[in-house]
């Protein structure tokens, strides 16, 4: 079924059946009629994060929301805020499954899943999917390292679900107790929760010999992107359907170019219309071929409220560490950016490591920025040792605005 048939059947059934999002559209002289098409959703509002704690605590306990028997729901969660999560039967948990299929989790594999299992979702959803592809859970929650350690080599675990930063803490435990590299059992690892950084991908896969998938999504949510192998960025799963807008003007954006993540999710026992993560993405123009689903994003770039606009596009602190992660010849980087007469200038200053001290890397910083940023930038300059601050941020907006 197409988006555009999806989308229909979501708001004919939202309407009917979840009193908050008919009185929503009732206020707009809406209708069922007038939400036809994906290219129609932008005739609703953007529902903020914020928004729902409001509705929560309007309409408790789900800010009338919720479109079946709450005594049908398998699960309530809770996030901060306080946010009631409930968790309705899933109608598409095939297409949720596609990022441990992609990691390679099937029958015969034993998986460490150190996720959280209490108040959050975090760790009981992945069990469910675990179990669904045939693996077998072993649910160790975080912490207790060495037990960890032990579990693994007791029970032979192929795999792991967790945050790449406590495996790479489970890793260093098991070369404390002597255990080397090729003893290590685990090579399939899925993560979520936190950046998955080259460092870390370089050491998990090649040097442990693993396969990797980073997973993206939130609480309320659950996952709705994977990364693939040659794969840019995410390939968005069936089960949602991903818009790029403005976070000032509500304004979608085009393709390729960065703004805030809005999610709308199938789930009709719950439905999310236009969801406003805060976290900033982009769209890839033309979907790859390796991605199941119908959309790509880019990348994450952060959150909105730390993104600066230049010349109408969001250049985000994350993006430079993204060509810092693809350029190994840069110790710190920082864009300037200042005004001359009406137009924005983007000056990126690196400092080299020591060993490429003199390189010349103007054009391929420029390149690697216009890529993940879509900006083209003015200046690069080679700036001396301590000139960076590495713990501060990486944009200086010095533009004076009369």
């Amino acid at each position: 079924m197409s988006f555009d048939a999806r989308i229909r059947d979501l708001i004919a059934h939202a309407y009917d059946k979840a009193p908050t999002i008919r009185t929503l559209m009732e206020g707009l002289n809406l209708t069922p009629a007038d939400i036809q098409s994906a290219a129609d959703l932008p005739k609703l509002p953007v529902m903020p994060k914020d928004r729902l704690v409001e509705l929560q605590a309007q309409h408790p306990p789900f800010g009338g929301l919720l479109t079946l028997d709450p005594d049908d729901l398998p699960r309530i969660y809770i996030s901060p805020g306080p946010i009631y999560d409930p968790q309705p039967p899933n109608a598409d948990a095939e297409g949720q499954l596609a990022p441990f299929i992609a990691v390679g989790f099937g029958k015969g594999d034993r998986v460490l899943n150190t996720f959280m299992y209490h108040l959050t979702p975090a760790g009981l959803l992945l069990d469910e999917a675990l179990r669904a592809v045939g693996a077998t859970v072993i649910p160790s929650g975080p912490g207790n390292t060495e037990l960890q350690v032990m579990m693994m080599n007791a029970l032979k675990v192929t795999g792991y679900v967790g945050t790449p930063s406590f495996l790479a803490i489970i890793l260093d435990k098991a070369a404390e107790f002597g255990i080397p590299k090729e003893a290590v059992t685990i090579k399939k690892a899925l993560f979520s929760a936190e950046p998955y950084t080259p460092s870390q991908r370089a050491r998990f896969e090649g040097e442990y010999g693993m396969t990797t998938v980073s997973a993206y999504g939130t609480a309320d949510l659950g996952l709705f992107g994977y990364t693939a192998a040659g794969v840019q960025g995410f390939c968005v799963t069936t089960s949602v359907y991903v818009e790029i807008v403005d976070s000032e003007t509500g304004q979608v954006m085009e393709p390729g170019a960065a703004g805030e993540i809005v999610v709308t999710t199938f789930s009709k026992g719950y439905p999310l219309i236009r969801f406003g993560t805060g976290d900033l993405g982009a769209l890839a123009p033309e979907t790859d071929a390796a991605c199941p689903g119908q959309q790509q994003l880019l990348g994450l770039f952060g959150r909105s409220g730390d993104a600066i606009k230049v010349r109408g596009m969001f250049l985000h602190p994350n993006q430079l560490l993204a060509v810092k992660g693809r350029m190994p010849q840069i110790k710190h980087i920082r864009a300037v950016i200042t005004r001359d007469a009406n137009r924005d200038m983007i000056a990126i200053q690196v400092e080299l490591q020591p060993e490429h001290a003199g390189a010349d890397v103007d054009e391929a910083v420029k390149a690697f920025v216009n890529a993940v940023s879509r900006l083209r930038v003015d200046t690069v300059e080679v700036v001396a040792e301590g000139v960076i601050d590495g713990t501060q941020r990486a944009i200086r907006d010095e533009r004076k605005w009369d």
